[in-house]
């Protein structure tokens, strides 16, 4: 790393530290100086740079040019070692430069602006009347490129106003033309006007004979259009009204027979299945009953009503929900929030909603049975995104309706003698349910038979 002669002092502390600028730096020297430093930036080491420019070692002149040019301004006025260091450079790129500033005559055809930009920096003896001269001279530059363009600009101006003026003559003589046509136009419009108004006198007169006799005969024409219209817009209502009530009577027989129909049909089902499990679970043999079948009696292999007494289930067993979705045709309702406050109350309400969901999947798939799911839409901040697995008919009740009354208005639904199972812990529900003809069981055993599935 070069270090400064220790006997040697930076060009502002021996001659030129009187020396100083008294107005900004012009913008063109400016610009120049902060390009110079960028090159000669390059050549010194990381250590060699301010602090506040070591940051830069590392970018493209062009680059250090554009994000750091205050910073290095600011760092070349303010810092006498680092801008020896830059005058080094600088000495070295240019040294006829260099070598003609410091004997104090600056060569005749090099730029005054690089001239002034090797002068700040370098620093010699008269370096602020180069800089001002410099400034002087960019001005003086500048300002004869502004008269150059303002130049041109009025010779455009001035060849533009006289295409202008032309066009306007051109234009004017032509709307003279057309003037004199359209006033001998307007002369031969005249005769024919005043030949039409005698015309119009002639026709007005015939017409005032005609439009009394018209006149009558509108009178008595409106009077019976007005009988008629009367009469008319009496039977439209009257044949609207026949219409509404044979609509409204054909929608409602058409609701009730599909209502009627589905209900039947899903109960005729369930007696055709119900029949055949039964027809399984007798195992009726295809002769007919003999006498000797008719006595009681125990035969070698069968149950007693002892045996058949002990296999009754208890209400907590899982196996007891099995048998009753083993029926023909069974509906399985639950009440989604009783079971999931139930089995895991501290989960958020949606994980509640999805373990749910999630094991009633796979008890649709085991049973087959019918499966919906009623959750309370009461509880949602807003409408819930869900998919329904497969199997399962997922329903929120509506603003103003609990899921209890949700559930009790679909068990009302099922025709008589279909098998519906209603899972809730509510004893309200329960006790609704089972005047309905469905069969209450407790969530726990549902939860327990879920807990089997994982």
């Amino acid at each position: 790393m070069e270090q400064p002669h220790s006997g040697a002092e930076p060009a502002d502390a021996a001659g030129g530290a009187a020396e100083a600028l008294d107005r900004p730096l012009p913008e063109s020297v400016r610009r120049r100086v902060v390009a110079l430093v960028s090159d000669a930036f390059g050549g010194l080491t990381v250590a060699e740079l301010p602090s506040q420019l070591r940051q830069y070692a590392r970018f493209t002149p062009t680059r250090r040019a554009k994000f750091a040019g205050n910073a290095m301004a600011a760092a070349l006025e303010g810092d006498p070692v680092f801008r020896q260091r830059i005058g080094e450079r600088i000495g070295k790129a240019q040294p006829e430069l260099a070598d003609a500033l410091e004997s104090g005559s600056p060569p005749a055809a090099a730029d005054p602006v690089d001239v002034a930009a090797a002068a700040y920096v370098l620093r010699p003896v008269g370096w602020v009347k180069l800089v001002a001269a410099a400034g002087e001279e960019a001005q003086r530059a500048d300002a004869e490129r502004a008269d150059e363009e303002a130049r041109r600009e009025l010779e455009r101006l001035r060849a533009e106003l006289a295409e202008a003026r032309g066009q306007i003559r051109s234009e004017t003589e032509g709307l003279r033309a057309e003037l004199d046509a359209a006033r001998k136009d307007a002369e031969s419009l005249h005769r024919k006007l005043r030949s039409a108004q005698a015309d119009v006198k002639r026709g007005e007169a015939a017409l005032r004979r005609t439009a009394g006799e018209i006149d009558a005969i509108k009178a008595q024409a409106a009077a019976q259009v007005s009988a008629a219209e009367s009469e008319s817009r009496r039977l439209k209502a009257r044949l609207a009204e026949a219409e509404a009530a044979v609509e409204a009577g054909r929608r409602a027989a058409r609701e009730g027979r599909s209502i009627e129909d589905m209900r039947l049909r899903l109960l005729l089902d369930t007696v055709l299945d119900a029949a055949q499990g039964l027809r399984r679970e007798l195992a009726l043999p295809p002769a007919g009953i003999h006498p000797a079948d008719t006595v009681d009696a125990v035969e070698p292999g069968r149950m007693s009503p002892k045996d058949i007494a002990a296999r009754a289930l208890s209400e907590t067993d899982p196996a007891l929900l099995d048998q009753l979705l083993a029926l023909p045709q069974a509906h399985l309702v639950i009440d989604g929030y009783n079971v999931t406050k139930t089995g895991y109350p501290t989960m958020p309400l949606e994980k509640q909603r999805l373990r749910l969901l999630g094991g009633l999947s796979v008890l649709a798939a085991q049973t087959g049975a019918e499966i919906t799911c009623v959750f309370d839409g009461a509880e949602l901040a807003a409408p819930v995104l869900l998919a329904p697995p497969r199997g399962v008919r997922v329903l929120f009740s509506k603003p103003g309706v609990t899921a209890d009354e949700l559930i009790r208005q679909l068990v009302r639904a099922e025709p008589p003698g279909r098998p519906v199972v209603v899972v809730s812990t509510d004893r309200e529900v329960a006790d609704g349910v089972a005047k309905a003809g469905a069969r209450p069981v407790a969530s726990a055993l549902l939860l327990k038979r879920l807990s089997r599935l994982s």
